[in-house]
This record gives C-alpha cells, sequence and structure tokens, in this order.
C-alpha cells in the first residue's frame, strides 16, 4: 500500500523545498516535473511554471513531463485530462506513483530544487513549509491551482500572549487541514467499497446459487466488507433514528 497524503506531502516538500498543502496542487504539472528533474536533472525547468492557475499552463507543464517521459522510456500513461482538474484521487494515484518510481532510480546526493528553478516564475529562496501550513496561503493557492513555492508569513504578537494565541490557532488550522484531508480519504475508499458490494449484490442476484455457497469467494469477500473491529457495535436502526434524520 502506499505513502498516505500526509507522508506524500512531507516528502514532497522537503524534496522541492515547496510549500504543498494539498495533493491536488500536483495538478498543475510543476512539482511532479520536479520530482523526475530530481532523478534526471535535464528537465527544462526554466520552462516549467510555478505561479500559474489556468489549465492551459498546466498543460505546458504536462508537455514537459510527457517529454522526460518518452526521453527516458518510463512506460507510464501521464493522464494529463484528469490530472489537470486538480482532483485529489487522480493526484494521488499519480503521486504514490511517483513516490514508488523516484524511490528505485533516484540517484542519491542532494538536489538543489531551489537553484533548480530558478527563472522557473517562482521565487529564487523558497523556505521549507511544514506540511499543513495555515490557510492564508496554503489554501488560497489551492483554490487557485497553483503551486505555491514561499512558506506563510505569520504575523509574531507584540507580546508573549499574542506570539501563544498566533502559534495555537496555526495549530488549529493544521488540524482543520488533516482532518479535512482524512474525511475525503474516508469518503473515497468508503465509495471503493460500497461499489464492491453493489458487484456482489448483483452477482448473487443473477446467479442465487453463488451467495450458498459457505467456502466460495462471495462468502469470503462479504466477510471481509462486514466484519467489525472488537467492541464496535452498528447503531440499531430504530424508527426513533429514522424521524431525526429526516431533511
Amino acid at each position: 500500500m502506499g505513502e498516505s497524503r500526509q507522508e506524500l506531502l512531507a516528502w514532497l516538500n522537503n524534496l522541492l523545498q515547496l510549500n504543498i498543502t494539498k495533493v491536488e496542487q500536483c495538478g498543475t504539472g510543476a512539482a511532479l516535473c520536479q520530482i523526475y528533474d530530481s532523478i534526471y536533472q535535464d528537465l527544462p525547468m526554466s520552462r516549467v511554471k510555478f505561479n500559474v492557475n489556468t489549465e492551459y499552463a498546466y498543460i505546458q507543464n504536462f508537455k514537459i513531463l510527457q517529454n522526460c517521459f518518452a526521453k527516458h522510456q518510463i512506460e507510464r500513461l501521464v493522464p494529463v485530462e484528469s490530472l489537470v482538474k486538480c482532483k485529489m484521487q487522480d493526484n494521488l494515484e499519480f503521486l504514490q506513483w511517483s513516490k514508488r518510481f523516484w524511490d528505485q532510480y533516484y540517484p542519491g546526493g542532494e538536489y538543489d530544487a531551489v537553484i533548480r528553478r530558478k527563472g522557473a516564475g517562482a521565487p529564487a529562496a523558497a523556505a521549507p513549509a511544514p506540511v499543513a501550513s495555515s490557510r492564508t496561503s496554503g489554501a488560497g493557492a489551492a483554490r487557485r491551482g497553483t503551486t505555491p513555492t514561499t512558506a506563510p508569513t505569520r504575523r509574531v504578537g507584540a507580546v508573549g500572549g499574542g506570539a501563544v494565541s498566533a502559534a495555537l490557532t496555526q495549530e488549529l488550522n493544521q488540524l482543520k487541514e488533516t482532518v479535512t484531508g482524512l474525511e475525503r480519504e474516508r469518503d473515497f475508499y468508503f465509495s471503493k467499497l460500497r461499489d464492491i458490494e453493489l458487484l456482489l449484490q448483483q452477482a448473487c442476484d443473477e446467479n442465487p446459487e453463488l451467495e450458498k455457497d459457505e467456502n466460495g469467494l462471495i462468502k469470503q469477500v462479504q466477510a471481509i466488507l462486514y466484519s467489525t473491529e472488537e467492541g464496535f457495535e452498528i447503531p440499531a436502526d430504530d424508527g426513533v433514528a429514522d424521524d431525526q434524520e429526516t431533511f
């Protein structure tokens, strides 16, 4: 199983000295280009645009990435049309694959990401940033689709109490970002499990004999789908709950 979203963001920001707060921001293509530049160091990074927010600009970045794949005979299709939509699922899957590729082919040694992307529409000096930063710049960049390259500026209070308050606010924003990401991942995997359940139900409707085989594949998959952890109780399905949940 691939790395989690938070693990991937931590690795990406550390490698590229960026401040990416959401996997969806990889849909600009800029960070993906530099991942492969860290391996081959021959991508024209001066042509890779970081501070852009249009699909046309994203596609230009992905053309550079596709040329890299062709040059180095990387047998993997780059799903440009889906990635440039900046959706979490598509970008998460491609970033997970790219991380596995990087683990296998990265030559080692130091990679100066800031120097390599000079002239690529990014600031010359980008400070390393935490994975989930405050909403002041990270969330705004995510909405615009840009790849942020500098850490957000935090206002320091004039007195000790102000500094503590600012730190607590930042920590709260980080927790909110984390919860939002976890909820998206939960919904993503739940929808896949639901699709599997529907396929099993359809197969049983078409051939009722499948469900009678206690040692068959259908029963084994259902046992996994409907298993619960020790101590977990499924909420009772009573009339009162139905009345309360009417919208």
